[in-house]
């Protein structure tokens, strides 16, 4: 017995990308779970083993990895949305982000984090705001409010890790507050 041509569909070519991260995430999750096994189990406070979020990691990774393997192999994910934004990737605004990012690595200890987290949130919101075509990204007043935004947003976060959690995070001066 033949099955008719017009029953037999062949798999789209973007089940193969499909395929390939579903292996991906799949085959990171198993590594995860070998390197887990040499960790200690042995519990700690509240019950909790040094091993505990490894596993738990591996496990969600493993599972999910074979979830989107089996969405792949079965024709694909379906009721995607049409890919929006741009043909090509805009260079400019990955550079404007790259480099909020590596200025904030290299300048942490010298400025603090509270300082260097500005600016890394400016420069970052300065190449989001080039890549979607906002006209306003040059103006004094967007660049204000972006500063004061990164810091509204930076130094709770230093002073919630340094004064509460009592985690050392570089600071500007040493009182603790900057």
């Amino acid at each position: 017995m033949t099955i008719p041509e017009s029953s037999v569909s062949p798999q789209p070519a973007a089940v193969w990308p499909q395929t390939l991260v579903g292996a991906g995430v799949l085959l990171t999750g198993l590594a995860l779970a070998f390197g887990a096994i040499g960790i200690s189990s042995e519990a700690g406070y509240g019950g909790v083993g040094p091993n505990f979020l490894p596993w738990l990691v591996s496990g969600v990774l493993t599972l999910c990895g074979g979830w989107i393997l089996w969405e792949a192999r079965t024709g694909g994910f379906r009721e995607l949305d049409a890919p929006s934004g741009a043909e090509h990737a805009y260079w400019p605004g990955f550079v404007w982000v790259s480099a909020g990012l590596l200025l904030n690595a290299a300048l942490i200890v010298q400025l603090g984090f509270v300082l260097s987290c500005t600016l890394c949130y400016v420069l970052a919101v300065q190449g989001l705001r080039r890549a979607s075509g906002q006209p306003s990204a040059n103006l004094p007043r967007t660049w204000a409010i972006d500063l004061l935004t990164g810091a509204l947003i930076a130094a709770p976060v230093f002073w919630m890790f340094t004064k509460f959690l009592a985690i050392n995070l570089p600071g500007l001066t040493t009182t603790g507050w900057l």
